[in-house]
C-alpha cells in the first residue's frame, strides 16, 4: 500500500479535473501515501434535491456495512473511514467535492448512489485515478476504466418488466414520461426497442425539467387524451411522487396501468395508497421480498438503528452493497492499483442485502422482481431468477 502520490499543484489539479481533462496522474497512485492507517471511502449520496427522500436509508445502510467491515477488521487491516458527500445537486458541485475529497481527504475509493449525469461528470473528473463503484438503477453503457457498476440495468429492469406489462397485462401502446437528463433518455430508448420487440407502439414520449417544481396537470391532460394502455415513468423521487397523485387524482389510473422505473418504498410512501392502484415496479430487492439474506439484514439493519431507522429500499442497500463491494475487490486485489483492480473485478463475489452477487463486465447478474402496489406496500407478483445483466464491458 505504500504507493507514492506524484506532485500536482492545487491549482493545476483543480483546472483539469473542471475542464474534464485527465488527471496527471498514473491510475491506482491517489490516496495510498497518507499518514492515517484508516481506508477512506467517500460516499456520494442524495442529501439535497430532488432525491433526497433516499438520502436517510442510503447513508444508514452504508453505515451498516462499514460497521460489519470494520469488526471483521476493516479492508485489508485497516479501519474503514467514511466521507459522506452530497451529491443531489447539479454535478459540477459534485466534481468540486470530488476534487477535494482526492486532492485534501486523499480518499482510496469512491462510491456513487446518485443520478447518471453526475456519473458521467465524475467519471470525466476521476479519470479512474481511484476505483469508483457505481450503485444505483441506471440506463446502462458504463465500462469506464476503474469504475464498477452494480446497479441494476436494462436487460434486468426493463427489458422483463416490459414484456411481463405486454403479455401479462396486455399493453400494446405505451406513453412514456421522464426527467429531462441522461437516464430517463436512454432508458426509453432501451424501452422502445423492447416494446416494438413485442408488437407494441408509443403514442408520446415528453421529458420535464429534473427538480422543477412540476405538478404535471398538462402533462395528465395529455395521457388522458392519447389514452394509451400504459405509461412508462422515468421520473425521480418528488417528480415521481407528484405525477403518480396528480395521475390517480385524474381518476386516470383505475383505466391506465402505469410502470415505473424508479419505484421503490420511499417514493410509494410519498405517492400514498390514493395514488397507487394499477401501479407497477421492477427491481432486485425490495424491503419484503423473500429469503434467508434479506432477513438477516434487515434484523442487523434494525437492531443498529431501532425504531428511527429510515425506511429501506434498494436506493440505499445499494450503498450497504457498494461498501462490500469496495472490501472484496480491493482485498483480492491486493491493493488499489487500477490494473490489479480490473483483473480482480471479474469473477468477483461479494454481499449484497439480497445476498451474494458475482461481477463480471463491470456489472453483476440477479435475481428480479415484479412488484405491484398494495396501499403503500409492494406485492411481490413474479420472481425471475439469474437475470444476465447484458452490457457489453471488455475485459481490461
Amino acid at each position: 500500500m505504500a504507493q507514492q502520490i506524484l506532485a500536482t499543484t492545487r491549482r493545476d489539479f483543480l483546472g483539469g479535473a473542471m475542464g474534464g481533462i485527465a488527471l496527471g496522474l498514473a491510475p491506482g497512485l491517489i490516496g495510498s501515501a497518507q499518514a492515517a492507517d484508516d481506508f477512506k471511502i467517500g460516499l456520494f449520496y442524495a442529501q439535497s434535491g430532488p432525491a433526497s427522500l433516499f438520502g436517510p436509508t442510503q447513508l444508514a445502510s452504508a453505515q451498516l456495512a462499514v460497521d460489519e467491515v470494520n469488526k471483521a477488521g476493516g479492508i485489508m487491516g485497516r479501519q474503514i473511514k467514511l466521507f459522506p458527500t452530497d451529491a443531489g445537486g447539479p454535478p459540477a458541485d459534485t466534481t468540486k467535492s470530488a476534487v477535494r475529497l482526492l486532492l485534501e481527504d486523499k480518499v482510496d475509493l469512491l462510491i456513487g448512489s446518485h443520478d447518471s449525469a453526475t456519473r458521467e461528470a465524475l467519471v470525466a473528473t476521476i479519470k479512474s485515478k481511484v476505483p469508483y463503484i457505481y450503485t444505483p438503477v441506471y440506463e446502462g453503457g458504463e465500462c469506464s476504466y476503474n469504475t464498477y457498476v452494480i446497479a441494476d440495468t436494462p436487460e434486468q429492469q426493463i427489458r422483463p418488466s416490459v414484456t411481463w406489462m405486454m403479455q401479462e397485462r396486455k399493453a400494446r401502446s405505451f406513453y412514456l414520461i421522464g426527467d429531462d437528463y441522461v437516464w430517463p433518455r436512454k432508458s426509453n430508448e432501451h424501452a422502445k426497442k423492447y416494446i416494438a420487440d413485442n408488437g407494441g407502439k408509443i403514442v408520446n414520449e415528453e421529458y420535464v425539467p429534473f427538480g422543477a417544481p412540476n405538478k404535471f396537470e398538462e402533462a395528465v391532460t395529455r395521457i388522458k387524451s392519447a389514452k394509451p394502455d400504459a405509461v412508462l415513468i422515468t421520473l425521480v423521487g418528488a417528480d415521481n411522487v407528484n405525477f403518480n397523485r396528480t395521475f390517480a387524482g385524474f381518476g386516470l389510473d383505475k383505466e391506465i396501468a402505469r410502470l415505473s422505473l424508479l419505484l421503490e418504498e420511499n417514493t410509494l410512501k410519498g405517492i400514498g395508497a390514493d395514488g397507487s392502484n394499477n401501479l407497477f415496479s421492477c427491481m432486485s430487492y425490495y424491503a419484503n421480498a423473500p429469503g434467508e439474506a434479506n432477513k438477516k439484514f434487515k434484523d442487523a439493519y434494525f437492531a443498529k438503528f431501532g425504531d428511527k431507522a429510515p425506511q429501506l429500499s434498494i436506493i440505499g442497500t445499494d450503498c450497504y452493497a457498494g461498501v462490500n463491494c469496495a472490501k472484496a475487490l480491493v482485498e483480492k486485489a491486493q491493493g488499489t492499483n487500477a490494473r490489479a483492480l480490473m483483473t480482480a473485478a471479474n469473477g468477483l463475489t461479494f454481499n449484497s442485502a439480497a445476498g451474494p452477487w458475482t461481477m463480471y463486465g463491470q456489472h453483476v447478474d440477479k435475481t428480479m422482481y415484479i412488484a405491484g402496489c398494495k396501499g403503500t406496500e409492494f406485492e411481490i407478483i413474479k420472481t425471475i431468477e439469474h437475470v444476465k445483466h447484458g452490457e457489453a464491458c471488455k475485459a481490461a
